[in-house]
C-alpha cells in the first residue's frame, strides 16, 4: 500500500469519526406529571449517561436504564455516547423544581444507577445477572451492599476476585445464600436496584445489609443514615416477611480519622432502627480493631476490604445473631 493511499485512508477515518461525534445530539429530557423523567436519544444504538450532581456526564457516569424519579426536583445533565463511550454529544441540562407536595431530597435517597467501575464490569449487566440468579436459587439468606459485600463470596459474575470464598462456603453456601453486593455502590444505587427487580420473586428468611461507606466522602452522616433507612423501608415494603440484620458500617483507614468519626455518627443514628421494621442492628466494627484502633493489613490489606481472615471475623461475629434470626436449632 502506498504512503499516499495510507494517508488518504487515515484522513477518511478521522473525518468519519469526527462526523460521527458531531451527529451525536444530546438526549431529550422530559418530566411527566408524576415527576418521572425520561431521556431519549435521536441516534440509534447509543448509550445515555446522566448525572444529578451538576457534573458533566463522563464515560463512568450513570447509565440511563429507566425513568428517573425527580418529583422532588433537581438538576439533570445528560449526554449521548457511542456504545464504546469514546465519542459523546454535548451535555443537555434541565433543572426541575419540586412538584407540589414535594421538597428537595438529599442524593442518598434519590435512586440512581452507577458505572464507576466501567469498563471493569458492566453495572447494568451485573444487575441483570444477579437479579436472575437470586430469583432462580431462592436464597434463604440475602447479603446486599457495596464491594465489601461483593467480594465476600458466592456466584461470580465478573472478573473481580472473591476474597472470602472459603468462609462463605463454610457459613453461607449450606444455607443457600445470595450475594447482591456491588462494587462502588452507594445507598442511592442500592435503592435503584431494589426498585428495579433485584429482589422480585424471592422470599429470604434473612437479609444482611451493610451500605454507606462509599457515601462518606461527600455526604453528611444524617443524609447517609437517611439513605440506609430508605433501604430498610424498601425491604419492609417488598419483603415484609424477611428479617433484616442491619450491620453498622465497618471502620476504614489504617488509623483513627475523620471518616471513621463520620461512620461512628452514622452507626449511632441507624442503631435507632433496632427493633423496628423487622430490623436487628449489630455493630461488629470493633471486632476488626485492636485496642489502639489501628487496622492491620493481615485483616484488611487496603484498610477497607477484608481478606479471608477478615471475612471470617465478620462471619463469626454475626453467626449467633444469624442463627437466632433464622430460627435455627442449636
Amino acid at each position: 500500500m502506498s504512503k499516499h493511499l495510507l494517508l488518504s485512508l487515515l484522513l477518511f477515518s478521522t473525518q468519519l469519526c469526527a462526523q460521527t461525534a458531531l451527529q451525536l445530539a444530546p438526549p431529550t429530557i422530559q418530566r411527566d406529571s408524576n415527576g418521572m423523567v425520561t431521556l431519549e436519544s435521536t441516534t440509534p444504538d447509543t448509550t445515555i449517561l446522566y448525572t444529578l450532581d451538576g457534573a458533566d456526564p463522563i464515560a463512568k457516569s450513570n447509565p440511563y436504564l429507566a425513568p428517573i424519579d425527580l418529583a422532588s426536583g433537581g438538576t439533570l445533565k445528560a449526554r449521548t455516547f457511542a456504545k464504546d463511550r469514546k465519542t459523546m454529544s454535548e451535555a443537555g441540562q434541565t433543572t426541575f423544581e419540586p412538584l407540589p407536595g414535594h421538597k428537595p431530597l438529599p442524593s442518598t435517597v434519590v435512586p440512581v444507577t452507577q458505572d464507576r467501575s466501567w469498563p471493569s464490569y458492566d453495572w447494568a449487566k451485573r444487575h441483570e445477572l444477579t437479579s436472575a440468579a437470586v430469583k432462580k436459587t431462592q436464597p434463604q439468606i440475602l447479603f446486599i451492599g457495596d464491594s465489601i459485600t461483593h467480594f465476600f463470596g458466592g456466584e461470580q459474575f465478573d472478573s473481580y476476585a472473591l476474597r472470602g470464598q472459603q468462609t462463605w462456603g463454610e457459613f453461607y453456601a449450606p444455607r443457600n445464600a445470595g450475594n447482591l453486593g456491588f462494587g462502588w455502590d452507594k445507598t442511592e444505587n442500592v435503592l435503584w436496584r431494589l426498585q428495579h427487580g433485584a429482589i422480585d420473586g424471592i422470599a429470604p428468611k434473612l437479609v444482611v445489609m451493610m451500605i454507606g461507606t462509599n457515601n462518606t466522602g461527600t455526604c453528611s452522616a444524617p443524609d447517609i443514615a437517611a439513605g440506609i433507612e430508605a433501604i430498610v423501608y424498601e425491604f419492609t415494603k417488598r419483603l415484609p416477611q424477611s428479617k433484616i440484620l442491619l450491620l453498622g458500617i465497618f471502620p476504614r483507614g489504617e488509623k483513627p480519622n475523620p471518616q471513621r468519626e463520620k461512620i461512628a455518627e452514622i452507626n449511632s443514628i441507624i442503631a435507632k432502627l433496632n427493633g423496628t421494621h423487622n430490623v436487628t442492628f449489630l455493630d461488629i466494627g470493633p471486632k476488626f480493631l485492636p485496642p489502639e484502633g489501628v487496622i492491620t493489613k493481615d485483616i484488611m490489606p487496603d484498610f477497607l476490604h477484608p481478606n479471608e481472615k477478615g471475612y471470617r471475623i465478620w462471619a463469626e461475629a454475626i453467626e449467633p445473631t444469624v442463627k437466632q434470626l433464622m430460627g435455627e436449632t442449636k
